[in-house]
């Protein structure tokens, strides 16, 4: 029997990774991802490139973004509006799941 152990580490919005350390995890160039902020679908925090930081949630997108770039073959502007329309669908599912609770009595 094969066994492969895998490790890695838990990301939520707290957790805060450099661009090399985001470039590493997402398997891409530092151009591929100053071309996602350019578009603003990476929000970093920090002035200048070498202090930048990103949150959990940016690893998400950027994955997602590479994806949609690579499987469907669209450009970056139709990659930050793809996602920004997949997130308002989720936040709006969302709110329906809600209304469709029954009250707690």
């Amino acid at each position: 029997m094969n066994q492969e152990t895998l490790t890695g580490i838990v990301l939520d919005e707290r957790v805060e990774i450099s661009l090399q350390e985001l470039c590493q995890v997402c398997s891409t160039s530092t151009e591929f991802i100053i071309e996602l902020v350019g578009e603003g679908v990476l929000e970093p925090v920090g002035q200048e490139q070498s202090q930048w930081r990103f949150s959990g949630t940016s690893l998400l997108r950027a994955r997602s973004a590479m994806r949609l770039q690579n499987d469907l073959n669209i450009n970056l502007a139709g990659v930050a509006l793809a996602l920004e329309l997949m997130e308002e669908i989720e936040i709006l599912r969302e709110r329906l799941r809600r209304l469709e609770m029954p009250p707690n009595e």
